[in-house]
C-alpha cells in the first residue's frame, strides 16, 4: 500500500475538524468515505513542517501517515489528502515554540525597515507584557508605511499621465508641422 510520511497540525482540543469531532489519539487511524479533493473532502498533511504550518489552524503538531486514495495538491506540491491518516507521534502544543520561530523570522528580516524600538524589544525578548503594545506599534508603523507607499504610487501615476499628456500633446504638435510642412508641398 502506498504511503506518505508528514505532518499536520491541529487544535487543541485534540479533535478533528469541519465538524467530524472525532478524538485525535497516537497510533489511531482516521478514515473518510468518498471522493478525496484537495481542500474540500479528506486528511490532509505536508512532507515539510513549514508546509503544514501555512495550513494550520492550531499550534499542535502531529507526525503522521496518509494511505489509501493519496492525492498531491499545490503547484509545486506541498501537501497532500488522503483517504486515511494514522497519527505516529506528536499531540504537542507548539504554540510557544512557533511564536518563538516567527520572533527570530522576524528578527532576521527587522533590518528592512525602521522597527518602533518596542517592536524591536518584544522580538528579542518575547516580553508578553508588553506584546499587545508591540503589535499596536508594529500595525501603526505599516498602516503608515503603506499609506507612504500609496501616496508614492499616486504621485508616480500622476507623474506618468502627465508625463504621457505631454508626450502626447507634444506628438500632436509634431504631427500638426509635418502636415504643414507636407501640405506646403502638395
Amino acid at each position: 500500500m502506498k504511503q506518505v510520511k508528514g505532518w499536520w497540525f491541529g487544535t487543541t482540543d485534540r479533535k478533528l475538524l469541519n465538524s467530524d469531532g472525532r478524538k485525535i489519539v497516537i497510533g489511531k487511524t482516521h478514515k473518510v468515505k468518498g471522493e478525496i479533493v484537495p481542500c474540500e473532502h479528506g486528511l490532509h498533511l505536508s512532507k515539510k513542517i513549514i508546509d503544514a504550518l501555512q495550513y494550520a489552524p492550531g499550534p499542535v503538531i502531529y507526525k503522521v501517515v496518509g494511505s489509501g486514495v493519496i492525492v498531491p495538491h499545490g503547484n509545486p506540491v506541498d501537501k497532500y489528502v488522503c483517504s486515511e491518516r494514522t497519527y505516529i507521534a506528536g499531540g504537542i502544543d507548539l504554540t510557544d515554540t512557533l511564536r518563538l520561530f516567527a520572533r527570530k523570522c522576524a528578527l532576521d528580516v527587522i533590518h528592512l525597515w525602521d522597527a518602533p524600538e518596542i517592536v524591536v524589544r518584544y522580538l528579542k525578548t518575547g516580553d508578553e507584557s508588553i506584546r499587545d503594545a508591540a503589535r499596536a506599534a508594529a500595525r501603526a508603523a505599516a498602516w503608515n508605511a503603506a499609506r507612504a507607499a500609496a501616496r508614492a504610487a499616486v504621485w508616480a501615476a500622476a507623474w506618468d499621465v502627465a508625463r504621457d499628456a505631454a508626450r502626447a500633446s507634444a506628438w500632436a504638435e509634431q504631427n500638426k508641422r509635418l502636415v504643414s510642412m507636407v501640405s506646403r508641398l502638395i
